[in-house]
């Protein structure tokens, strides 16, 4: 897959299914892609073996003892074997008449301020009411890259991720802002509200990330070769501080990988305030706030339901004319209010 395809989006984790299995006695000699046709439901030994010919690097496939194996392997007892394989489940996608926020039109593409709570496009348990659905209703025609389940959709943001994104109507746009992203001409800037004060004004955060080895939902800094990652990078700029208790930092991206910023976030022991996957779901402290300032600062994060970050700002060379296009979106405003709560407390 190419870095687009690894833009943050909590969806595309919830687009497999996870099975985790311990061999046992009697299952033990069986070569892997047997054992994993008989252990998996609705599973042939070709639909196994597709699995294990996955490349490394894929987000999908089979680990065995968190190894990647070939379908030969013999089992043995007590192997853990963890499996992440797409589910089966057919998805009509039709378009529906939901509110768009569109701040940019022409004939090639789209931007659009993606609110908060809306998944970009349908997975199984989100089929309808995504931004993909919207943008059917709107545009009818979209560039076919993407496939059926997310025509036009060049980059992805999470579910509980506000701001800009953009949207290809043609294959030659799609190609071109494609291009964009992975050559890092195309700007994209993030505003985070996370736990604690760094001790620098800027840094680089050059971390590689994966699928976790410990949680198949979540995905990680990852430190050891044995475990597939993709180089990762995410510039940080600290805007302004609360009290030793909160930052806000403005986040560049330049690679774009599922989660990135959060889970650099979380790494580099700042996690995005109300992040539900990387630490960042906490009560206020009693020092520096009072009880009465620690409930209203609680109540704000609370109302969030989700992570304090909003994609305000993209730029980009327009895919025709070639004229730099730079674009942003206001924070949403249940993220401006926890911004009010802390100026009010914190300047009094």
């Amino acid at each position: 897959m190419s870095d687009f395809e690894f833009e943050e989006d909590e969806s595309v984790l919830a687009t497999a299914e996870t099975f985790s299995l311990i061999v046992e006695a009697e299952q033990a000699g069986q070569r892997l892609d047997v054992f994993l046709a008989a252990a998996l439901p609705e599973t042939t030994r070709a639909m196994a073996q597709r699995l294990l010919d996955l490349p490394r690097d894929s987000e999908e496939g089979v680990w065995v003892n968190q190894k990647r194996e070939k379908s030969s392997l013999k089992t043995k007892k007590g192997d853990l074997i963890e499996v992440l394989r797409p589910c089966a489940k057919p998805i009509e996608v039709n378009p529906e008449d939901i509110p768009l926020d569109i701040i940019f039109e022409d004939s090639q593409m789209l931007v659009i301020n993606k609110p908060r709570g809306m998944v970009v496009h349908p997975a199984p348990g989100a089929e309808r009411g995504t931004l993909v659905n919207a943008v059917l209703y709107h545009a009818k025609d979209l560039s076919g890259i993407g496939g059926a389940l997310r025509p036009g959709i060049v980059h992805r943001l999470d579910k509980d991720t506000s701001g800009l994104i953009m949207v290809a109507k043609t294959d030659a746009a799609h190609h071109s802002l494609q291009g964009q992203i992975q050559s890092r001409a195309a700007e994209r800037r993030y505003l985070a509200l996370v736990w604690g004060v760094p001790k620098y004004e800027h840094a680089k955060v050059d971390a590689p990330i994966g699928r976790s080895p410990n949680d198949r939902k979540k995905m990680a800094v990852i430190t050891e070769s044995r475990h597939a990652s993709r180089t990762a990078q995410t510039e940080l700029f600290v805007r302004e501080t609360f009290n030793g208790a909160f930052t806000l930092m403005e986040a560049k991206l330049h690679t774009g990988r599922t989660h990135q910023i959060r889970v650099h976030a979380s790494y580099i022991r700042h996690p995005v305030v109300g992040d539900p996957l990387y630490g960042g779901v906490r009560t206020v402290t009693a020092i520096p706030f009072t009880n009465p300032q620690r409930v209203r600062i609680d109540e704000a994060i609370a109302a969030m339901e989700g992570q304090a970050l909003h994609a305000f700002s993209l730029a980009f060379d327009h895919p025709t004319s070639g004229e730099r296009l730079h674009f942003t979106a206001p924070l949403p405003p249940v993220f401006q209010r926890l911004m009010d709560t802390l100026h009010e407390i914190t300047t009094g």
